[in-house]
């Protein structure tokens, strides 16, 4: 599934989720320093329907926390800010990551982005699940949402910091701005299932601005 990441996405990305499993437990609810841009707004919004998750607020469009090819709503208390290292997996780069934690949990749901290309949604999907090393059991399906068709993908992940094998997912969507891929981890299986609201709730509200 997700793809072998020979770049090293998951050394840093697993240094990251320990960082914060010790700021959580020092009782750190702070939100991360980081020039990279605005925080998404928590503005007033409803328990997405079928999520069991609020909202708090949509990212991607011009001005966001993170602009992307595409929009979604994030869950509330979730924090979004882009990502200027270049940081690759695959066929695309890092753009932006939803940090889980000032919502009590240990994990984040990223965005990764490319240019326009000529691959459907799950050619890049398979090729980011292949870039990842420690990746397996992958099980592919596909999704509709505000007019988009992508490809999805569950799996499990072990690498050499992990006790036991945990849960991924990610789904992929191309536009004529080019793909873009929606990853969740999380520090372990239960804090991933934890977060799947958030996940099916930005896949529920996934669109293009042109939509």
């Amino acid at each position: 599934m997700v793809v072998g990441a020979g770049n090293g996405r998951h050394g840093s990305v697993q240094v990251t989720l320990l960082v914060a499993a010790l700021a959580a437990l020092a009782g750190c609810s702070e939100a991360p320093d980081g020039g990279a841009g605005p925080k998404a707004s928590a503005s007033a919004s409803a328990t997405a329907a079928g999520t069991g998750v609020s909202g708090g607020g949509s990212i991607g469009a011009a001005g966001s926390a993170c602009e992307l090819p595409v929009t979604f709503d994030i869950a509330e208390d979730w924090t979004a800010e882009a990502v200027e290292a270049s940081l690759r997996q695959g066929p695309v780069s890092l753009a932006c990551e939803v940090d889980a934690k000032p919502a009590g949990h240990i994990g984040y749901l990223r965005a990764w982005t490319a240019g326009p290309g000529d691959a459907d949604a799950r050619t890049v999907l398979e090729a980011f699940v292949a870039a990842e090393e420690g990746a397996g059991k992958a099980r592919y399906g596909t999704f509709a949402a505000g007019g988009l068709t992508g490809a999805e993908v569950e799996y499990v992940y072990q690498s050499e910091f992990d006790d036991a094998p945990k849960k991924e997912r990610a789904l992929a969507v191309t536009t004529p701005r080019g793909p873009v891929v929606v990853h969740l981890g999380g520090l372990d299986t239960e804090e991933h299932e934890a977060m799947l609201p958030a996940y099916e709730l930005a896949k529920r509200t996934l669109r293009t601005e042109e939509a």
